[in-house]
């Protein structure tokens, strides 16, 4: 079993997780105005995507782009990764390929922890992605765990590129943020991002 064959009910009952449901849990996270490159490159990519109607579309054109934003924005100092295997433990099913994991380390060739967010890119609707982003982030705090890094919070991302949604993992206590935030507002989504990496 991988990441996207876990549902949220596996995760509770193997796990041990309690999900709470919140609203505006990140609300409160300062804008961040993106950079003027990356907002000129979505003008030209969102369209395009959306034209295309594919997850892969939408993962290469708008969040690719995003993301590389955000590592720039840390002076290239934090790691990304996309489409890479993160197996962890095939006993306990926390195996299979992430669409993004984002890390602490400046270690570009090689997944090294603290490993702090996950994205998923789902075509369809959010909801679809909340079990296989949290699993990965199970994975994430297991891979931290056995690094010592001292790292208690995962985050994660559910996005179909043009809608964001947030998930935070502390110990067993994992929170589903219901707000939905829209490419719209960039600057919001861009300083959640900034401040799941910044600790």
């Amino acid at each position: 079993m991988s990441y996207s064959k876990l549902t949220l009910a596996n995760l509770q009952h193997e796990f041990g997780l309690t999900l709470t449901e919140t609203v505006g849990l990140f609300a409160t996270a300062p804008p961040v105005e993106p950079p003027e490159l990356l907002s000129m490159i979505l003008t030209d990519n969102v369209p395009l995507a959306i034209a295309i109607g594919t997850e892969k579309a939408r993962s290469e054109l708008i969040v690719m782009p995003i993301l590389v934003a955000l590592r720039k924005h840390f002076h290239n100092q934090i790691s990304l990764f996309s489409g890479v295997e993160f197996n962890v433990d095939g006993d306990r099913n926390l195996t299979g390929v992430c669409d993004f994991l984002l890390s602490r380390s400046p270690q570009q060739l090689l997944i090294q922890s603290p490993v702090v967010a996950l994205v998923e890119a789902k075509n369809d609707n959010l909801k679809s992605g909340l079990a296989q982003c949290l699993a990965e982030m199970v994975a994430a705090q297991v891979f931290n765990a056995r690094q010592d890094t001292g790292i208690n919070t995962i985050y994660g991302a559910v996005t179909t590129g043009t809608a964001w949604q947030f998930l935070q993992l502390q110990g067993q206590q994992a929170s589903i943020d219901l707000d939905e935030y829209s490419l719209k507002t960039l600057d919001q989504i861009f300083g959640i991002l900034v401040g799941f990496l910044a600790g």
